[in-house]
């Protein structure tokens, strides 16, 4: 049975314990009981819909002033019904449908959170002070529980009684909806607040995706070179760096709600960055005048270098072209520049010209048209015809030392300075380099005469100036080579086969490929070195190209004009290393493609190693050609442009036959 404002009996009998006596009291409780034992697998919830009565148990239950009794009737005059009986369930509002649904949501981020504190279903709001309708089964209270319970909040009651004497269906949903509403916003503000009331774990339906914990991919850490075998970068920094996976993180924001798994958290911080993390103690602690070659802090020591270059090896292209003064450049520098045989290309590029073409600028927005965005002019000088320049990866400027040049001339009578040398030195960490390229006398017999220009240049190249040597002790005055821990010396150094020309000939017809073996057999510049006459120190790489010199210009012919010169190895790379196995040659070729001289050019690839410095040098601080940067990259932007304008009207247009 159920009261007029529609709560159990034994709700009733607790209330009306005054008025009525103790049998009504025990006969209501037993009804209340079977009624509960009878439902005892269905929800109880309270009803949403109720019949309203009037009568003598309205008088016994509130006594109303006779003026309120009357408008109450008067309002309420329906025919009696008789009481239904009591619903176990009822429709949940949309507040308390909204709560669910949140409270689920909330667990499920919780037990995503921490694991560790999922509970049963049991007793898993006891922690929290106000607990929703539950769902389940109920266990019958004691009616002196409820009566104590009711006593101890008069507004409540209060708030009954004049429902009661009120009686309505939609004063009661109204009511049931704000009680609701109210619990749920304070369900809310505890959870926000830092109390978390446990339910049960959700399991999701479908098993979760893996997380990726490298979020570099492995095109863009090859691309970068991190390392050669592509090392899990987070995993090496965290063994490197020693990096706390909370390092980055406010411990307020896990208590706020804004944080909730780890993941989140990383996202805030560069675990996944290609850059190294920096501490705030080493950036206030960091000198970069003054170092050692161990310092954590120190911008050229051995941390550094290792992040870079964790082999410690760098790669060095080194180019020589005789370009015989040619107004003309070739169309594309790529066969040249980079050669389609090595995967990557090289951290520094170093490219010396003689009798070069009379627009050096040309010349050189030329070279970072091709080489890219990826790469800066480090620094460029000229020695009348003769050109050098230095290209390096954006990313190492930083690293290198101020440059510095110096020039030689071994030709005084000519007022244009076609013969000499030109030196380009720096330091790349804690190496230092000297780039050397060279013009030597000409002719078949002139060996003497060249051996005197390379005399007269490693005596008079002053160099270095401000930069300091890296190891005095192992440096000579009479040898600007000594003074230099890697040494490359590139150019038209002009030495003959010491052949005649149909016996060249008939040696490059019986082997058209790469054995030119018996051709080096008659090389003066390996006759030489062999010697000890002149490049003392120096190496070759083997030669397995062809000749270099002299061609018919825009053919791949030798000489056919009445001289008929010899074909010969003109064009040379050597190298030298104050400490063995420094340098290794790791590929020695020409570019035969480039037609628009007389000469090939030849160019050679290097693994070099680096070894780290003291910020005790006077740095270059990032400094490169910012202006020729800016043109060579819109040059590489609209050469790009127009070549898809000319496939896009080639596929456009269409060829007519006309019978």
């Amino acid at each position: 049975m159920s009261t007029p404002n529609g709560f159990p009996q034994h709700s009733e009998a607790c209330v009306s314990q005054s008025t009525k006596g103790g049998a009504v009291q025990d006969l209501q409780a037993k009804k209340a009981g079977k009624a509960v034992k009878k439902e005892d697998g269905e929800k109880e919830t309270l009803a949403s819909k109720d019949s309203p009565s009037v009568g003598t148990s309205l008088n016994e239950t509130i006594k109303l002033p006779p003026d309120e009794l009357k408008a109450n009737l008067k309002t309420k005059s329906l025919t009696p019904r008789p009481p239904r009986k009591p619903r176990l369930e009822r429709a949940a509002s949309l507040d308390e449908k909204s709560w669910r649904r949140w409270r689920r949501f909330k667990t499920s981020q919780e037990s995503l959170t921490d694991p560790n504190e999922t509970s049963s279903s049991n007793g898993s709001l006891q922690e929290a002070s106000l607990s929703p309708p539950t769902r389940g089964r109920e266990s019958p209270c004691h009616p002196c529980c409820q009566q104590n319970s009711l006593r101890s909040s008069p507004d409540t009651s209060e708030a009954n009684a004049m429902g009661r004497s009120r009686g309505g269906t939609s004063d009661l949903g109204k009511r049931a909806s704000e009680i609701s509403s109210a619990f749920g916003g304070l369900l809310r503000g505890r959870a926000f607040t830092g109390g978390k009331p446990r339910l049960s774990q959700i399991m999701p339906a479908r098993p979760l995706p893996p997380l990726e914990f490298n979020v570099a991919s492995h095109t863009l850490r090859t691309a970068n070179r991190i390392d050669s075998d592509c090392m899990d970068y987070r995993h090496y920094s965290q063994h490197k760096f020693g990096r706390v996976s909370s390092s980055l993180s406010d411990s307020r924001l896990h208590g706020s709600g804004m944080v909730y798994d780890n993941c989140s958290t990383d996202s805030m911080k560069s675990t996944f960055s290609l850059l190294t993390p920096i501490r705030s103690k080493d950036v206030r602690s960091r000198s970069y005048l003054e170092g050692s070659l161990l310092a954590s802090g120190a911008l050229l020591g051995a941390e550094e270098l290792s992040r870079y270059f964790p082999d410690r090896n760098i790669g060095i292209f080194v180019a020589t072209w005789n370009m015989q003064g040619q107004k003309e450049l070739p169309l594309n520098l790529d066969d040249f520049l980079l050669p389609a045989d090595p995967d990557y290309a090289q951290d520094m590029y170093v490219i010396g010209v003689q009798e070069g073409c009379p627009d050096r600028r040309e010349w050189e927005i030329r070279l970072q048209e091709t080489l890219g965005p990826h790469y800066v002019m480090l620094y460029s000088a000229a020695h009348g015809v003769l050109y050098l320049s230095v290209f390096i990866r954006r990313d190492l400027i930083w690293f290198c030392s101020e440059v510095e040049y110096a020039t030689v001339t071994t030709r005084i009578v000519s007022q244009i300075k076609t013969k000499g040398a030109l030196g380009i030195c720096f330091t790349f960490f804690g190496t230092s380099f000297l780039f050397i390229t060279s013009h030597f006398t000409s002719g078949d017999s002139k060996v003497n005469e060249r051996k005197l220009d390379y005399s007269k240049t490693i005596q008079a190249l002053t160099l270095p100036k401000n930069v300091p040597d890296t190891n005095p002790y192992r440096s000579s005055s009479n040898d600007v080579t000594t003074r230099f821990d890697e040494v490359f010396w590139f150019g038209d150094f002009n030495f003959r086969l010491n052949k005649d020309r149909e016996t060249v000939d008939s040696i490059l017809n019986q082997n058209p490929e790469t054995d030119v073996s018996k051709l080096l057999a008659y090389d003066q510049l390996t006759s030489e070195m062999s010697r000890g006459c002149i490049f003392k120190g120096f190496q070759e790489a083997d030669i397995h190209f062809r000749p270099s010199y002299k061609f018919d210009i825009g053919k791949d012919s030798y000489d056919t004009t009445s001289k008929q010169r010899t074909p010969s190895y003109t064009d040379r790379v050597v190298f030298r290393s104050r400490y063995k196995d420094d340098i290794h040659a790791v590929k020695y070729s020409s570019c035969p493609v480039i037609k628009t001289s007389d000469h090939r050019p030849v160019f050679a690839l290097f693994r070099v190693k680096v070894r780290p410095g003291r910020d005790n040098i006077p740095l270059a601080a990032g400094q490169f050609d910012r202006e020729l940067y800016l043109i060579g990259i819109k040059r590489r932007i609209t050469r790009e442009l127009q070549k898809r304008q000319e496939q896009k009207d080639q596929k456009s247009s269409s060829i007519c036959s006309i019978s």
